[in-house]
C-alpha cells in the first residue's frame, strides 16, 4: 500500500527478464488446466528443475499444481475496472461441498492503471454460504502499482498477483469462491485498475483435498500497535525469524494420510518494508528513511520427522529477495512437489517453516492475520494419491 494508507499488502512483479520464461510457464499452466498429472509428470523428467528453480528466485508463481486431481479454471471475459469505491468480486465459482470437505482454490489479478502514482493493489479470495456469508479464512496478497509507466513488470504497466485459500466446509451445501479486488491511495481516488480479462482467473480444484493441512502464522494487524508482530532487521528487530515455529505459531504437526503415495507443500510468504514514516510497521522498528529498500535470504522447509520427533528427511528451497519501498510489501511463493514419504523415518508426519535472515537495507514485519478474517501468510500441505 502508498505509505501511510489502508491496511493491505503484496508480491514482487515479474522481471523484464522473466518474460520468456514466464510465457512459457502460462502456456503449460493453461494446459494443465485439463491435463495437470500428464503435465506433472512431462515437467519430471528435465526441464522442471531448471524452470520452477527459476520461478521461486525471480518472484513470480510457480507453475506447479500442488492439488491432487484436476482443477477448473474461470477467467475474466473482459476487462473490469476497480476503484477506491471498495473492494467488488471480479470473478468467482459456485461450488457443492460436503460437510468437512476441502478444496484448493488459487486466484491471479493482473491489472493496469491509470495514473503513474504509486496505489495500493490487493488479491483476495473470499469464500461465502448461501447467504452470501463470508466462510472461514479469506487469503490475500497485494503489493503496490507502481503506475502505468513501470517498466519493471514482466509485460510493462501489467501487475500480476497471485493467493492461495484451502477452503474447508463447516457444513454440506453450496458455496461462493471469489478473487476480490481492491485499491486505495492516500494521494486521491481520481484513478482506477483495470483487471486484465484472461489473465486474471480462479481455479478451484475439481475432487476433495482430502486430508490436506493449512498453516498461518499469527494475528499481525498493518500498523502493529499492539506490537503483535513478528520483524527482522538491523536495528531493533531480531536478525532472523522462523516463520510457522518460532513466531509464535501454535506447532502444528501435519499427519499425511495413510494411503499417499507422496506429499506436496507450498506456502506464500508477505513481507513488508518499515521506511521511517509508514503507517505499516511499529514506530521503533522505522530505521530508515524511504528509498533503502531490504534484502532478505529466506528458506522453506518441509521435514518429515521421526519416532522421536526430531527432524528426518528435510526437503528445500531457498533465495535473496529483494524488496523496494516503492513495492513496500512482497509476497514470495514456494513450492514442492513429490516429496517422498520415507519408510525409515518410522512416521508420516511433517512440519513446514520457512526461515527468513535480515541480511541488509529497511526493517522487515513478517504480515500474518489481519482482523482475524485475512490471512497473508500462509502454507498448504497435500496428499499424492497416484
Amino acid at each position: 500500500m502508498p505509505h501511510g494508507g489502508p491496511p493491505r499488502h503484496g508480491i514482487a512483479a515479474d522481471t523484464v527478464q522473466d518474460v520468456e520464461i514466464k510465457k512459457f510457464l502460462e502456456w503449460v499452466v493453461a494446459v494443465a488446466v485439463v491435463h495437470r498429472t500428464q503435465i506433472r509428470n512431462i515437467l519430471r523428467r528435465g526441464v522442471a528443475g531448471v524452470l520452477l528453480g527459476a520461478a521461486v528466485t525471480w518472484g513470480f508463481q510457480p507453475v506447479a499444481s500442488a492439488d491432487n486431481g484436476t482443477v477448473t479454471r474461470t477467467a475474466l471475459a473482459s476487462d473490469t475496472e476497480f476503484t477506491t469505491g471498495g473492494a467488488v468480486e471480479l470473478i468467482g465459482r459456485s461450488i457443492t461441498l460436503g460437510a468437512g470437505e476441502s478444496r484448493h482454490v488459487r486466484a491471479r489479478l493482473e491489472a493496469t492503471s491509470s495514473t503513474t502514482a504509486v496505489v495500493g493493489m490487493t488479491n483476495a479470495i473470499r469464500c461465502v454460504n448461501s447467504s452470501g456469508v463470508t466462510v472461514g479464512v479469506k487469503s490475500a496478497s497485494a503489493r503496490n502499482h507502481e503506475g502505468y509507466d513501470t517498466t519493471s513488470y514482466a509485460t510493462a504497466g501489467h501487475l500480476p498477483i497471485y493467493a492461495d485459500l484451502l477452503f474447508t466446509a463447516p457444513s454440506a451445501g453450496t458455496y461462493r469462491c471469489g478473487l476480490v479486488g481492491s485499491t486505495y491511495s492516500t494521494s486521491g481516488s481520481a484513478y482506477h485498475l483495470t483487471a486484465v480479462a484472461g489473465n486474471t482467473w480462479i481455479e478451484i480444484s475439481d475432487t476433495a483435498q482430502v486430508s490436506a493441512g493449512w498453516w498461518q502464522n499469527p494475528s499481525c494487524e498493518s500498523a502493529d500497535t499492539n506490537g503483535a508482530c513478528t520483524y527482522v532487521g538491523g536495528g531493533a528487530a531480531d536478525s532472523e525469524a522462523w516463520v510457522f515455529y518460532g513466531d509464535g505459531t501454535p506447532a502444528s504437526k501435519w499427519e499425511a494420510h495413510p494411503s499417499a503415495r507422496t506429499v506436496d507443500a507450498q506456502a506464500n510468504l508477505e513481507l513488508t518494508t518499515c521506511p521511517v514514516g509508514t503507517a505499516s510497521c511499529a514506530s521503533a522498528m522505522q530505521d530508515h528513511p524511504r528509498g533503502e529498500n531490504a534484502v532478505v535470504d529466506l528458506r522453506f522447509d518441509f521435514i518429515q520427522l521421526d519416532t522421536t520427533g526430531h527432524a528426518c528427511a528435510t526437503h528445500q528451497q531457498s533465495s535473496r529477495k529483494t524488496i523496494t519501498d516503492d513495492a513496500h510489501h512482497s509476497v514470495s511463493y514456494f513450492a514442492i512437489s513429490d516429496i517422498p514419504i520415507n519408510s525409515a523415518c518410522g512416521t508420516r508426519t511433517f512440519i513446514m517453516r520457512i526461515y527468513v535472515k535480515y541480511v541488509e537495507g529497511q526493517t522487515l514485519k513478517i504480515d500474518g492475520v489481519q482482523s482475524g478474517v485475512t490471512s497473508l501468510t500462509n502454507g498448504i500441505a497435500f496428499n499424492r494419491f497416484s
